[in-house]
C-alpha cells in the first residue's frame, strides 16, 4: 500500500525535535509531506518564507520529503494532498490530551484519515518552539536546539529593540 503522511505544524521555528520526527516518519511512510501552516492567528515570530527556508535547509538531505504550505483545516489539507495519515509528535502526557482531542475532531470531519502519534528521541522531550523562542529572545543560546538558520534568525530577533 502506498501511504502518504502529512506532518503539519506552524514550525515557528522548526526545531531539532521536529527534524527528529520527520526522520522517524520517513522510516514508516514511503512519502511524507511537511505542511507548514500559515496560521496568522498564532502571531508567528517568523514569516512563512523564513519558516520554509529553515525547514528546507534542515531537511535538504532527505529524500521522499515534500515541503508545502497550507492555510485551511489540517484534515482538509491532508485530503487535498491525497494523503491518508496525519503525523503528530507527543513529547509528554501533557501533549496527549490536546493531540487526542484534535485527532478525534479530525476523525469526525473525515474518518478516512488516521492520526499517528510519534515520540521524539528522549533528548528532545522538553523541546518546544515556544520555549526555544523564549530562551533565544532573552539572550540564551539555542544553537543545539534548532537548525543553524533558525539559530541565526533567532539571534537577529533577540538583538532587535522591543516594540513599544
Amino acid at each position: 500500500m502506498n501511504v502518504t503522511a502529512v506532518y503539519p505544524g506552524t514550525f515557528d521555528p522548526f526545531t531539532n525535535g521536529h527534524c527528529d520526527l520527520v526522520r522517524r516518519a520517513l522510516r514508516l511512510f514511503p512519502r511524507l509531506i511537511l505542511g507548514v501552516a500559515g496560521n496568522p492567528q498564532k502571531s508567528p515570530l517568523f514569516s512563512l518564507d523564513e519558516r520554509l527556508a529553515i525547514v528546507r535547509q534542515a531537511t535538504a538531505d532527505l529524500d521522499r520529503l515534500e515541503i508545502d504550505t497550507f492555510d485551511m483545516l489540517t484534515v482538509e489539507y491532508v485530503r487535498s494532498k491525497g494523503a491518508q495519515v496525519i503525523v503528530r509528535g507527543i513529547r509528554a502526557v501533557s501533549d496527549f490530551e490536546f493531540e487526542f482531542a484534535m485527532a478525534l475532531m479530525n476523525r469526525k470531519i473525515n474518518d478516512e484519515i488516521e492520526t499517528v502519534f510519534l515520540m521524539p528521541n528522549a533528548s528532545y522531550t522538553y523541546l518546544s518552539s515556544r520555549l526555544v523562542k523564549e530562551v533565544a529572545l532573552l539572550g540564551g543560546n539555542v544553537d543545539d536546539l534548532v537548525p543553524p538558520l533558525a539559530a541565526k534568525l533567532l539571534k537577529e530577533r533577540a538583538r532587535q529593540p522591543p516594540l513599544s
